[in-house]
């Protein structure tokens, strides 16, 4: 289908159609429910299907807005009589389902397409392998000091309902390359990648470059007229660019070299420059740790300044910004050990950042289903700063045959109050345990957020 057959199939036209048009949604989570209540009121007719079962919550929504749906089955000809059909972002290319949608040359659309066509506002969209939410959530952090700002995408309350409830004048959208996978028109006036390292790669035919171009997509709808943030340090960001032309306007920001239009660090101090407008931000108070954060703090104040919000007002905000549930979260300190909350490190990547921020011997507890991880780069961080490795999942061998000849202790479990035990007898005072999985949950526990709240409790049961 050509791209204008596509939008005049997809979007309503100035010059509405008599018969209404037909929106089936194949997902009945956070983003399917938020897409069903904004197509109801847009004058969409709209059936929900799931081929899981759809948690109770989400029904009571459509039952009360009285909108059609089924769980634990597609129904073909409930589906394939779509105008549009919008994908949740779990739900892979390859289902065939989704397969035959295509062949039938029906649209799909992520949610993130389906709503943006439906606000005037002025979008801020966040992605990344690594980062994202912190950045997200600390951009949204500063800019709410001044300005009216939703913060969706896959973060909070969908972005299409958000939209349906009280349409917002901004918004941060932290997404993902699913969802960048289903965009046509989507145009945020500000687009960021704080990272690309390889992850989701069984999504992409195990084919790095697919999963790069995937998130290069947040910029291919930009104009002239707006703006592209970011890391001039990450090889494989700088080299895309090179090869690639980017019509939006360029402000990289780094650690390592001095960059004229952008942000860069030095002296412990963070220096922007837009249009010759220079403002320079002191990190000494900022309460998220390590180098990457520092990385995450230049480009959400990168936004901030963009947008004209005063540096004594960004200053503050990174100051107070109380970071992340789930991503390097303090929850205790016993006996003068400090126990550290990291599951959202679901690739090797993110357990990187976090091995290197720690500054104190540490217990590792790591594991779950390995997505053809390559721990070598975790290698010297290991042998500095790791006294004993916790192997939680229900197969650790690969952890044993890479960590096994570098700690003394090396010990696998299939439960997290056990692991958090062992760790409260291996740590001594002054030691750090740190989960930190750099592996998807999904083999004990329903999700990363699962798997961090079980890690805090139980060490609030110590």
């Amino acid at each position: 289908m050509d791209y204008w057959h596509f939008t005049r199939h997809y979007f309503h036209s100035d010059i509405e159609d008599k018969v209404m048009k037909r929106l089936v949604i194949l997902g009945g989570g956070e983003s399917g429910v938020g897409t069903a209540l904004l197509g109801k009121q847009k004058g969409y007719q709209v059936f929900v299907s799931d081929k899981g079962r759809i948690q109770e919550k989400y029904k009571d929504v459509l039952l009360n807005n009285e909108i059609e749906f089924e769980d634990e089955q597609h129904t073909a000809s409930l589906i394939f009589n779509a105008d549009v059909v919008m994908k949740s972002p779990g739900i892979p290319d390859k289902v065939a389902l989704v397969t035959e949608l295509r062949n039938a040359a029906i649209p799909i659309v992520s949610e993130i397409e389906f709503a943006s066509q439906f606000t005037d506002a002025t979008l801020v969209a966040i992605t990344g392998s690594n980062g994202k939410t912190t950045t997200a959530s600390l951009t949204h952090h500063v800019l709410c000091a001044d300005f009216d700002v939703g913060l969706a995408g896959n973060i909070g309350d969908s972005f299409a309902k958000q939209i349906n409830d009280k349409d917002h004048e901004n918004y941060v959208l932290e997404v993902s390359s699913f969802q960048l996978d289903d965009i046509h028109q989507f145009r945020p006036k500000v687009a960021v990648i704080t990272n690309i390292t390889p992850d989701h790669l069984d999504r992409y035919d195990f084919k790095f470059e697919n999963y790069i171009a995937s998130k290069f997509r947040i910029v291919e709808n930009q104009t002239r007229e707006d703006y592209f943030i970011y890391d001039a340090d990450d090889e494989v960001i700088t080299e895309h660019i090179k090869q690639h032309q980017i019509q939006s306007k360029k402000l990289p920001f780094s650690l390592t070299k001095v960059i004229e239009e952008g942000a860069y660090y030095k002296d412990n101090k963070i220096i922007i420059t837009i249009d010759n407008n220079q403002i320079i931000m002191p990190t000494d108070n900022i309460t998220l740790e390590g180098k990457h954060n520092i990385k995450n703090a230049m480009a959400a104040s990168t936004v901030a300044h963009l947008l004209k919000i005063r540096k004594q007002t960004i200053r503050e905000s990174l100051e107070n910004f109380q970071g992340v549930e789930h991503r390097l979260e303090h929850v205790l300190k016993i006996n003068k050990v400090q126990y550290i909350n990291d599951s959202k490190a679901t690739n090797v990547n993110a357990t990187y950042f976090a091995l290197e921020s720690m500054d104190a011997p540490t217990v590792w507890i790591v594991g779950g289903v390995d997505k053809g991880n390559d721990y070598n780069e975790l290698f010297p961080f290991v042998n500095e700063k790791v006294k004993a490795i916790i192997c939680l999942g229900l197969d650790n061998s690969k952890l044993f045959d890479a960590f096994g000849n570098m700690v003394d202790i090396i010990v696998e479990t299939g439960y997290m109050s056990e692991a958090v035990k062992i760790a409260y007898k291996i740590a001594e005072a002054g030691d750090n345990v740190l989960l930190s999985p750099a592996c998807a949950s999904f083999d004990l526990f329903d999700n990363y957020e699962d798997r961090g709240r079980q890690f805090k409790k139980a060490v609030r049961n110590l």
